[in-house]
């Protein structure tokens, strides 16, 4: 009887369906949503920040923007340490200190000390969010693969718009009375869980042998990102002095001899080589056209619905929601549409959202909330823009072999980073230098500016659906 039994448990056993990785999953985008949340999070306790530590604006805008330095020095450099040291190790170490960090946000007494908490901060999620990708290239191919990659997209784009909105509900709660600070500590509870979870659920993915860290390109890599970002998020604040072009200067000099480097060392820090992968250089130039236009989308219009027409960063935020939740929710599920179109994916979301620009953009031209034609455009907006990054993602990064998932992990999250800092600094250059005159002109024609961004875009997008469908 007992044999029995256990002959025929075994087969039921055996057609379970695995779930281990899919909640191995669901806790790495946790902790991505979670560093992505911070990226925008802030925005809305800046007044209750300066009021509080006595910060003067310059201050304010290093609380800001020191998030993003310290993000963007590390992000290739997480994903090769991933791979030389473990991804899950490198995965927990990253939340760990963006957990620590995160406390030590939530109780700085001074602007001093929250400035450099949020570098720090930056620096852990850096650490944690490219071995998100690498893990989905390890542990998930075919299908799996393509589901994995489109819950990946889904959080990105809920996770930036969601920042504005939990911000606004945490800052007015005033839980506590601490005012501004459970922006911060929130993150606390969720990043032990996270950190706990992963380390019963991440595979530990051991060392390779005899790969050794490209300290050369380390030396290189790091001062050419910060010192092409620095003057990109302090740029307008200063009023563009000449340091910050001379710091642009120096950063592209710095990743040129990088690229050089690259090319000559035994084991780089990035192998370009990976580039030559079908799909991966059109899929990545594809990807800042894409990333650039949304980050200065959701920064122009947030700054217009705020200051233009007065709303509070609350009400901004649950206005661009609904165009967030369609984008994440046809992200996810883009891959449910039949086989044969999903390469036309990509070209079709950009060029939809290149019209839901133009049309946003035009609905605001006369100083107005833009009524239906504003939310209708922000629909389509979810809608195409959701449908291209959810199969871009798939087709940029479905060729990859596994021995490549560290330098592809770093190329995607580092155009992901740049793109969205890109964005930012020229659509907000853009629209900042144009709403001193009006802000319903300035927002019309960056939307209108944004929308051509996109056009380039479709042409990358066509040549990535072309590497997709040739055999």
């Amino acid at each position: 009887m007992t044999l029995t039994t256990s002959a025929t448990a075994t087969p039921d056993r055996a057609a379970r369906p695995d779930r281990r990785p899919w909640f191995m999953l669901a806790v790495l985008l946790l902790g991505q949503f979670m560093a992505l949340l911070d990226v925008t999070v802030v925005n809305v306790a800046m007044t209750d920040i300066r009021t509080d530590l006595h910060a003067s604006g310059a201050a304010l805008q290093l609380v800001v923007s020191g998030y993003t330095v310290g993000y963007a020095m590390l992000l290739i450099t997480g994903a090769r340490l991933g791979e030389l040291f473990g991804r899950r190790r490198l995965f927990v170490t990253g939340v760990v200190a963006f957990t620590v960090c995160s406390l030590l946000c939530g109780l700085a007494p001074g602007a001093g000390v929250l400035i450099v908490a949020r570098i720090a901060q930056g620096a852990g999620a850096a650490l944690m969010m490219p071995q998100v990708i690498s893990v989905i290239q390890a542990q998930f191919s075919g299908p799996a693969r393509a589901k994995a990659l489109s819950a990946y997209t889904a959080v990105i784009s809920v996770a930036f718009v969601s920042g504005q909105v939990l911000g606004g509900v945490l800052v007015g709660a005033d839980l506590f009375g601490a005012g501004w600070r459970p922006i911060f500590l929130v993150n606390v509870p969720i990043g032990v869980l996270v950190a706990a979870l992963a380390l019963r659920l991440v595979p530990g993915g051991a060392a390779k042998a005899g790969r050794r860290l490209d300290v050369a390109g380390l030396a290189l890599a790091v001062p050419a990102v910060v010192l092409v970002v620095l003057p990109l998020v302090l740029g307008h604040e200063t009023g563009w002095p000449v340091w910050t072009f001379g710091s642009l200067a120096a950063g592209a000099l710095l990743a040129a001899l990088f690229v050089v480097v690259e090319r000559r060392v035994r084991d780089p820090l990035v192998n370009l080589g990976v580039l030559k992968i079908r799909g991966v250089a059109p899929g990545l130039a594809a990807l800042a056209t894409g990333v650039a236009s949304y980050g200065g989308f959701l920064f122009c219009v947030a700054l217009h619905l705020q200051g233009g027409l007065g709303e509070t960063a609350l009400a901004a935020g649950l206005t661009m929601a609904p165009g967030g939740v369609v984008f994440g929710v046809c992200g996810f599920f883009w891959h449910k549409l039949p086989e044969r179109v999903h390469a036309a994916l990509t070209p079709c979301g950009y060029a939809g959202s290149a019209v839901a620009y133009t049309l946003l953009g035009l609905s605001l031209k006369d100083g107005g909330t833009g009524g239906v034609l504003f939310f209708a455009a922000l629909l389509l907006f979810g809608l195409s823009m959701g449908l291209a990054f959810g199969s871009l993602m798939a087709h940029a990064l479905t060729h990859v072999p596994l021995e490549s998932a560290a330098d592809a992990s770093g190329l995607l999250t580092t155009t992901l980073q740049l793109g969205q800092v890109v964005g930012v600094a020229t659509f907000g250059s853009l629209f900042l230098t144009l709403a001193v005159g009006s802000s319903a002109h300035a927002i019309t024609t960056t939307m209108i500016c944004a929308a051509a961004l996109l056009v380039v875009g479709v042409g990358f997008a066509v040549a990535l659906a072309r590497a997709s469908a040739r055999r």
